[in-house]
């Protein structure tokens, strides 16, 4: 068994090698300048100054945020290098591509020549927007990545719509959107209920699907801080993780000389896809033991007395079955959830990453609602979200369908017709090219190519789209594979703290942050409003909208507070200077934004039976940050490298192999070869690998309500 511990000394001297290779005074400066973290969606920094969070904690920064920077820090690759073959970079990996530099020029590739050229801005300005003028809209793909702030998010969904087109996205179609769908269809809002100040409330948390310790690393102070509550913090994850067990904390001199804190109180280990049975059988329990908050769900809540029908209708065997728990463990956790002071529910792409990833979040949220944790301080929803402006990209409306609401303002206040057509979202964008009806796209940041599931299916499509316009600060696979008969330019763009003018972001508690920028590291990049501004006028010279006019910031945020319901404070903060969370996004108290203000009950159907097979789940290092490869090792993993399958030694045992050994992983969508087989703490069944390595192995089926991939459910088998 592991005797890993997160945190503690070597992830300080990881830190201060990395400061160091950044230079001390350039660290310093990125970590300490008023600008939000470009890390995860659990947010820090704006105009509290670096490393300070909303509740006044510093030093309030981890690795994540440090590594995010060590990128941005770069010189710019040589123009030399740039001009290699693509099958140059092809042969590069995602670490290595990532630590290239910074792109400092923008590039050209014309269709048919086998690499970039370097390119001034006119030209490749003037030639994007001639390529685009020749689109058909409903033939172009706009997609952004969360890292945008949300003025670069709302010029670019206007544009796309102004061009012609609802085809318009983001990468949360491949991560919460089944939270959305879920968290709507009980409670009408698809956002947390909780701020940040809850986490210091309540006394029990339960995080299900999740590996903060890896991914959101400051998450981790918030669980040890309800446990010296004496609260509980129950872990739901099929792999036992060892900073969920526990966690020394680099800013606790005592948490470190004791050699850590115990962070899980309680860990449940469930079968991989069975946490809507889990979830069922907690409401089963819950009303077994008749600990159902009456007076609540009388008040507050519709639809309870066929929601408490079909749960008490379910089959405790099949619950059993469906989830790999037995009754008593989970009526146990079930009389901890229903007799906390207030209970927080934290979930991550464990629960949405499935087919049923919708029906699952349905699941938690209605056991709140059964448990009365909901709807006051200390108690509520929070889906764990990633990117560091994920979340404010789909509040400022990158999206295949606008509310009703903003779709009317945006046409009374600029005075345009809207497109009505069905829009795609992400992964129908990709089929769509992948039959050939997708002629442009423009991909502001992200990895798409990476990001998609079915690595060889992805490229593919890719490879038919007949221009690709990239914005981007570095390269990756995306920029470099599937290139040889299409035309491409990639346009290099400020990091967040090198804008021009003041940006914002919205972090997963619905609290936005204003982000300084103005640190200068290179001399021909420009900021995404800036490059979108001109390019917009030049496709859309005659269009009602002054796409000129914003290329300045301000300008782009009195429009978002005209036209985005609880976002009215946007239109002056880079005067007032104050931070501002959502207004009606709270839910403090129990009036939800559904008709009559009642919360939904929803009867949630038991996923059928997957077998006895094998069943993947794919899964991030603690030295990466969503694609991006920092660390090439994984030190929660007891070094674990990317081509790494972790199984339980049963599992390994049974399919005629020993830990050590290598193999190849296969499903029915591709084949990983030149794995190494560890045995690791894991629910029987089940096998970790890699992302992205192991989108190879993973098919395009989706949730059918939310369209997200189901990532973390794979049959997979081991061959030699």
């Amino acid at each position: 068994m592991s005797t890993t511990v997160g945190g503690g000394a070597k992830k300080i001297l990881y830190a201060l090698r990395t400061a160091q290779r950044m230079g001390l005074k350039n660290s310093a400066k990125a970590l300490t300048a008023k600008n939000t973290c470009k890390a995860c969606a659990l947010g820090m920094g704006g105009q509290a100054g670096g490393m300070t969070n909303e509740l006044g904690e510093f030093p309030a920064v981890c690795n994540k945020s440090i590594q995010a920077q060590s990128t941005d820090i770069q010189p710019p690759i040589p123009e030399a290098v740039l001009t290699h073959a693509l099958a140059d970079f092809a042969e590069l990996d995602g670490y290595e591509l990532e630590h290239l530099g910074r792109l400092g020029t923008p590039l050209f590739k014309a269709a048919g020549e086998d690499r970039y050229r370097v390119a001034d801005w006119d030209f490749a300005l003037a030639r994007a927007a001639s390529r685009l003028r020749e689109t058909e809209p409903d033939r172009a793909l706009f997609y952004s990545s969360g890292r945008s702030s949300n003025e670069a998010g709302f010029l670019f969904q206007l544009f796309a719509r102004a061009f012609g087109t609802n085809n318009v996205n983001n990468c949360s179609y491949y991560c919460h959107q089944a939270s959305g769908v879920g968290m709507g269809s009980t409670i009408g809002s698809g956002t947390a209920t909780v701020e940040l100040a809850d986490l210091t409330r309540c006394d029990l948390i339960l995080v299900v699907g999740a590996n903060p310790s890896s991914n959101h690393p400051r998450f981790i102070h918030k669980l040890k801080d309800c446990r010296a509550r004496g609260g509980e913090v129950i872990v739901v994850n099929p792999a036992k993780e060892a900073g969920l067990v526990r966690f020394a904390l680099p800013k606790s001199p005592r948490s470190m000389l004791k050699g850590g804190d115990w962070i899980a109180s309680e860990y449940l280990q469930p079968r991989i896809g069975g946490d809507t049975a889990l979830f069922k059988g907690l409401a089963k329990a819950v009303l077994e033991a008749g600990l159902e908050a009456r007076d609540f769900i009388a008040a507050h809540t519709e639809g309870f007395e066929a929601f408490r029908a079909d749960v008490l209708a379910a089959d405790w065997d099949a619950i059993e079955r469906g989830c790999g728990l037995d009754q008593a463990t989970i009526a146990g956790i079930a009389r901890k959830i229903a007799t906390a002071q207030n209970a927080v529910f934290a979930w991550g792409m464990g629960v949405t990453h499935h087919t049923h990833g919708s029906e699952t979040v349905e699941a938690i949220a209605c056991l709140a609602l059964l448990t009365g944790q909901i709807g006051r301080p200390g108690a509520g929803l929070l889906p764990l979200r990633g990117h560091s402006n994920v979340q404010g990209i789909g509040t400022i409306g990158v999206k295949p369908v606008l509310p009703t609401d903003v779709f009317a303002a945006i046409e009374e206040g600029f005075g345009v017709k809207l497109p009505t057509s069905k829009g795609y979202d992400t992964l129908a964008g990709i089929e769509a090219a992948q039959r050939g009806e997708i002629d442009a796209a423009v991909i502001m940041g992200g990895n798409l190519l990476e990001a998609t599931p079915n690595r060889e299916f992805a490229r593919e499509a890719l490879s038919r789209i007949g221009f690709r316009l990239f914005l981007t600060t570095t390269l990756n696979r995306g920029h470099v594979e599937g290139m040889d008969d299409g035309e491409v330019i990639v346009l290099p763009v400020t990091a967040r703290d090198e804008e021009w003018e003041p940006t914002t972001q919205e972090s997963m508690f619905n609290f936005v942050r204003l982000s300084d920028g103005g640190i200068e590291r290179l001399d021909n990049v420009r900021p995404e409003v800036a490059i979108l501004a001109d390019l917009a006028a030049r496709v859309l010279p005659s269009s009602p909208i002054d796409f000129p006019a914003f290329a300045r910031h301000r300008h782009i945020r009195e429009a978002i507070a005209r036209t985005i319901p609880g976002m009215a404070e946007l239109a002056d903060i880079d005067v007032a200077k104050r931070e501002f969370h959502i207004a009606g996004r709270l839910l403090h108290a129990p009036r939800f934004n559904r008709p009559g203000g009642k919360a939904a009950f929803v009867p949630i159907p038991l996923p059928a039976p997957r077998g006895e097979g094998l069943m993947l789940t794919t899964v991030r290092s603690e030295g990466q940050f969503n694609s991006i490869v920092y660390e090439r090792t994984d030190s929660y993993r007891d070094g674990a490298d990317r081509m790494t399958v972790m199984m339980h030694a049963e599992d390994i045992a049974a399919a005629g192999f020993t830990p050590g050994e290598t193999a190849t992983l296969v499903s029915d969508h591709g084949r990983l070869p030149g794995v190494t087989l560890k045995a690791y703490d894991i629910a029987r069944g089940s096998v970790l690998a890699y992302y992205p390595e192991a989108n190879v192995l993973v098919g395009t089926a989706v949730d059918p309500r939310s369209r997200t991939p189901s990532f973390k459910a794979t049959p997979v088998r081991l061959e030699r």
